[in-house]
């Protein structure tokens, strides 16, 4: 099988190609680099079956092509990290919306399976816990760039949908809950990179609000395994469904964990979310998932605890090191 995945130079995207190449099948990467890295399939390219374009995947001439040339499609293309969202609201809806919209396009036309990754994000500030994929969805104001994020992806998700039950185009929508790893960069406000490199680096841990909001976390190892098993079933075609770990913690436990495992001894700073973000920003105090269907579908449950992914991340970034300290005195 030939698989295509826009945003495959990034952190989720980079690991679902490790992972579709080891079991036998062909994978062709779009990305044009914007928050992903060459860094993270240059180990691929001597793979056989694998290749790569480096372009944006608003063009449609290109994407028709690449989309003709494949079985199934990933679409993991995408504005992510708080940071950018709130900094770049434009560059956000135009990437996210434009992007889908042209790739469903041109699936549609051969009628190419295709995996939307939406995000945990769209359940806003929803308080039935743990999230349903049939849940309701609660964004905030217009005026806040926190929820355009939210509100693209879900237009996403609605699009992709729609596709589905308008013109029989194979649709999945997974849903992702605060997925970590190795690559996964901190530039853009990922907690568990920013919290590992800050302790590594002896510098004071940033937890931002009061550090008492609680996320779960699901190693990438996990969420590409579900995302394979998932499109590996036409009967599951048209669903939605939730993919992380239901394992919950608090950010200021989160960053005591890490600071443990890292054997570091920073300080644990709290800052405001308006010296982090913007005036009147909002987050949500908890966002756990309700796995019980994706389970049910494919038997998919996450297989690492918090300790194993810190564990993973924390080595990673220091081999990182290493190698980064040895190409410095070469």
């Amino acid at each position: 099988m030939r698989y295509l995945i826009t945003g495959g130079a990034g952190f989720i995207g980079s690991h679902l190609a490790d992972e579709l190449l080891y079991r036998g099948e062909k994978v062709h990467v779009l990305d044009d680099l914007s928050t992903g890295s060459i860094d993270n399939i240059r180990h691929l390219k001597d793979r056989p079956g694998f290749s790569y374009t480096i372009e944006s995947a608003m063009g449609a001439p290109l994407v028709a092509e690449l989309v003709d040339e494949a079985d199934v499609v990933y679409h993991l293309a995408a504005a992510v990290g708080v940071e950018l969202i709130v900094e770049s609201p434009v560059r956000t809806i135009e990437t996210n919306v434009h992007c889908t919209e042209v790739l469903l396009t041109q699936a549609n036309k051969k009628k190419k399976p295709v995996f939307i990754a939406s995000t945990s994000e769209v359940y806003g500030k929803g308080e039935r816990l743990p999230f349903r994929e049939d849940g309701d969805l609660l964004l905030g104001p217009t005026n806040m760039g926190r929820w355009a994020y939210a509100c693209s992806k879900a237009l996403d998700e609605y699009l992709g949908l729609a596709y589905f039950k308008e013109k029989g185009l194979p649709v999945v929508v997974g849903r992702l809950f605060n997925t970590v790893g190795p690559r996964q960069t901190g530039r853009y406000g990922m907690v568990v990179p920013s919290f590992v490199r800050q302790a590594l680096g002896g510098r004071p841990i940033t937890v931002y609000g009061d550090g008492t909001q609680q996320r779960c976390f699901c190693h990438v190892g996990d969420v590409v395994q579900a995302l394979c098993d998932l499109m590996s079933r036409e009967d599951l075609y048209g669903e939605v469904f939730n993919i992380g770990s239901t394992e919950e913690i608090s950010m200021l436990d989160l960053a005591q964990r890490v600071r443990d495992a890292a054997g570091s001894e920073s300080e644990i700073n709290l800052v405001s979310y308006e010296d982090a973000y913007e005036p009147g920003f909002e987050d949500m105090p908890r966002r756990v998932p309700d796995i019980s269907k994706v389970n049910q579908a494919i038997g998919w449950r996450p297989t690492r605890d918090l300790a194993g992914i810190l564990d993973d991340v924390i080595r990673s970034e220091r081999e990182e090191g290493i190698e980064a300290s040895a190409a410095e005195i070469a």
